[in-house]
């Protein structure tokens, strides 16, 4: 999947938490470029430009380590580690940095970019530190993978949108259930409701309330909490409390993590 300046963003913002989460002086990260090589774009707290624009090819250095691997790698003094090849001293050691740890972004099984966290001292980077860096790719992850969905549904075309007018009609369809006083009219509505989410199975024992499926619904077409209470006729306070419930459920940790998981978990469209 392509990139773009959106993407280049989440790994900017990721930083940002990386460094103050963590409390590490520099951070630094980019995405894949064609080919095997990725470029680093994004800096935070560094002191010079050596490292703008840089890039490592797979299987060099600490980050080309760590997108072969597709794993979280770490070295203590940077110039003198026997556990990474060397092509990159010079602008490491323009920067003045010691310990350093990349901690790749993976989407689908394939290697979307790296996070890099350094000091400026040979000091073990481990334990919080790491953990932190490892859960900052996880958000860059979900957010990267929500645009990929977007994208796939725009270069669909035609059925794409046919796909998002689905979706739309079954947003609708479950707001206007609510309001139903004839309870088994309500119920066929809601039968036809489900049958736009036929094809995808809930996870064993995972079942949602029919509450928790509206606030998705709506959480899915763009809405508010202020919105998806004014269309479901509830306040945003419940809006949040079934929101939290579904994204337990669902162990998702953002609304657009959770609106993925809903969709392939079979709970909407």
């Amino acid at each position: 999947m392509t990139a773009d300046a959106s993407d280049a963003v989440e790994i900017r913002n990721a930083l940002l938490r990386l460094r103050r989460v963590t409390g590490l002086p520099v951070a630094f990260g980019g995405l894949m470029e064609a080919g095997r090589q990725m470029r680093i774009s994004e800096l935070s707290g560094t002191a010079t430009d050596s490292l703008r624009s840089f890039v490592v090819t797979s299987g060099n250095g600490l980050g080309g380590k760590s997108v072969v691997l597709a794993r979280p790698c770490v070295v203590t003094d940077y110039s003198a580690s026997r556990q990474i090849s060397h092509e990159y001293d010079a602008p490491v050691a323009v920067e003045g940095l010691r310990s350093v740890l990349a901690v790749p972004v993976v989407v689908r099984n394939g290697v979307r970019g790296v996070l890099y966290g350094a000091l400026r001292t040979a000091l073990p980077l481990g334990g919080r530190m790491l953990e932190a860096a490892v859960e900052a790719a996880r958000d860059v992850e979900r957010a990267l993978e929500v645009r990929d969905e977007a994208r796939t549904l725009a270069a669909g075309g035609g059925a794409g949108a046919g796909w998002e007018q689905v979706r739309e009609a079954h947003t609708a369809l479950r707001s206007l259930a609510p309001r139903i006083a004839d309870p088994e009219l309500r119920a066929e509505l809601l039968e036809a409701c489900a049958l736009l989410t036929a094809g995808s199975s809930s996870p064993a024992g995972v079942r949602p309330a029919p509450r928790e499926v509206d606030v998705l619904a709506c959480v899915a077409a763009g809405a508010t909490n202020a919105v998806a209470a004014e269309r479901l006729g509830v306040t945003p306070e419940t809006v949040k409390g079934y929101l939290r419930s579904a994204m337990r459920k669902l162990r998702a940790r953002t609304r657009g993590e959770a609106v993925v998981a809903a969709r392939r978990a079979g709970w909407l469209p």
